[in-house]
């Protein structure tokens, strides 16, 4: 009897599960007693770090994308369709393209985040974001011909992907207007819908004494909840409200209809058990990255780290072993502290975070990362 395993989803933690599969579970693939298949609605891999530096002119959008079948192994079944309907009782997948319902023994959710800018009136028109191709292009754009004003990030949405980089993108901009000689006439304001700058208080407390010291206006408790494109406004539930020339925004976050419909999660998230990645609702099934509710930063890494963990457990499994392995929140990340500095915070469930402090080396280092995120997807790194 052959078990399948299907993976929804081909990004960072779906691409790394599957070849990390493919090598672990070889000679069960070779001899037809395993099959891996990995479904995406897209057949490009997307590198969604890069978007951060296309606005300010220093990557373009295609430097993101790799064709998925050049970075998965050849042992994998890659389809390129999307899943309208999960069914976790009788374990098979609808496919919109088909033909007919994939079958599973084993099901790993790796469908990361969608944007939803829709759930606040006049997002679409007045912000743009760089979590999209489309957005951090229109945000060039506008950074390109802004010489004066009020540039306005607002973090609107949360969770979302990368905490760090609403407090990248200020500080980028802060120093590339310097650069630029516009500084003086153009005014910074982040907002954050809790009262504090970073939703993780060591990163907050870091965080904050930098905002001050190059002069990047803060408001907290600061829930956006409609912008007004004409008035060039973002108002807040709280009633304040705050004029800009230029918004950078964080769109609201949710995962997929399609896990919400299956009755895996709330907005398209998976509720799992934290550490072995299990999804509550459902049996044999798995979820990792963004689409799990593990109360960690939804981040490459992230993803990068729990598909190592689903990869050995489907392994025990499937070799009629315990899985006894378990993921203990591990996550890193680089934090651009300006156009050529950068930091580096590394934490897990027990140990909080303590951002280096910047460097030009660490610049480097990220940069270094995002030109060897390709090896890393293949399962080289």
């Amino acid at each position: 009897m052959t078990d399948r395993i299907a993976i929804l989803g081909g990004g960072t933690g779906g691409a790394v599960l599957a070849n990390n599969l493919a090598e672990r579970l070889r000679p069960e693939i070779d001899a037809g007693d395993v099959e891996v298949t990995l479904i995406n609605d897209d057949p490009d891999h997307v590198y969604k770090p890069i978007w951060l530096y296309v606005p300010f002119g220093k990557r373009e959008p295609a430097d993101a994308r790799r064709p998925l079948q050049s970075l998965v192994d050849d042992r994998i079944d890659l389809r390129i369709d999307r899943v309208t309907r999960i069914d976790t009782d009788g374990k098979r997948l609808e496919l919109r393209d088909g033909p007919g319902s994939l079958a599973y023994d084993y099901l790993v959710a790796a469908t990361g985040s969608t944007l939803a800018p829709t759930e606040i009136p006049g997002l679409e028109e007045g912000g743009h974001d760089y979590y999209s191709e489309s957005g951090s292009l229109a945000l060039r754009d506008d950074l390109l011909s802004m010489t004066e004003g009020h540039l306005v990030l607002s973090v609107i949405g949360t969770p979302h992907m990368c905490p760090a980089a609403p407090l990248e993108f200020v500080f980028m901009a802060d120093d590339w207007l310097r650069e630029r000689g516009l500084r003086e006439d153009v005014d910074i304001t982040y907002t954050y819908p809790i009262q504090r700058v970073h939703g993780n208080p060591h990163i907050a407390e870091w965080a904050e004494p930098i905002m001050d010291e190059r002069g990047i206006d803060v408001e907290t408790f600061f829930n956006a909840d409609a912008i007004d494109p004409e008035a060039g406004t973002v108002t807040s539930m709280e009633g304040t409200e705050i004029d800009y020339d230029v918004l950078a925004a964080i769109p609201p976050h949710r995962g997929v209809d399609v896990v919400e419909e299956a009755g895996l999660g709330e907005r398209g998230w998976v509720d799992v058990n934290k550490h072995t990645l299990e999804a509550d609702e459902a049996e044999d099934v798995y979820a990792l990255g963004d689409a799990a509710t593990t109360g960690v930063p939804k981040a490459g890494s992230v993803a990068h780290y729990q598909a190592g963990v689903v990869a050995q457990r489907l392994e025990s499994e499937i070799r009629g072993r315990p899985a006894t392995e378990t993921y203990d929140g591990k996550t890193l990340c680089f934090i651009e502290t300006g156009m050529d500095s950068a930091s580096y915070v590394e934490f897990d469930y027990e140990n909080p975070p303590s951002p280096a402090p910047p460097s030009e080396k660490l610049h480097w280092s990220k940069l270094a990362y995002n030109e060897s995120y390709w090896l890393t997807a293949r399962g080289l790194l």
